[in-house]
C-alpha cells in the first residue's frame, strides 16, 4: 500500500499492486485494474519512486524471514 493525496490534500492509500497506469495530463491520474480511476496530486515520478520503495520494503522483509527460518 501506498499513501497518496487527492487534489484537495485529502490522504489515502492505495494497493500499488492493483495500478494497471498513471498518467500525467496534467493532474496525475492513477488506472487500477478494477477500473477504477484515481486523480492525486503527486507526479507521475512520485509515485513510482512509492511503490519502489514499498516493493523493496516487502523483498527486505522476506528476506529477514527467511533468513530466521
Amino acid at each position: 500500500m501506498i499513501k497518496v493525496s487527492r487534489l484537495n490534500g485529502e490522504n489515502f492509500v492505495v494497493n500499488c499492486n492493483l495500478i494497471e497506469m498513471i498518467e500525467a495530463n496534467p493532474d496525475t491520474v492513477i488506472s487500477l485494474t478494477t477500473g477504477h480511476k484515481l486523480v492525486i496530486s503527486e507526479s507521475v515520478d512520485d509515485v513510482i519512486q512509492k511503490v519502489i520503495d514499498y516493493n523493496a520494503k516487502i523483498a527486505s522483509t522476506i528476506k529477514i524471514i527467511k533468513s530466521e527460518v
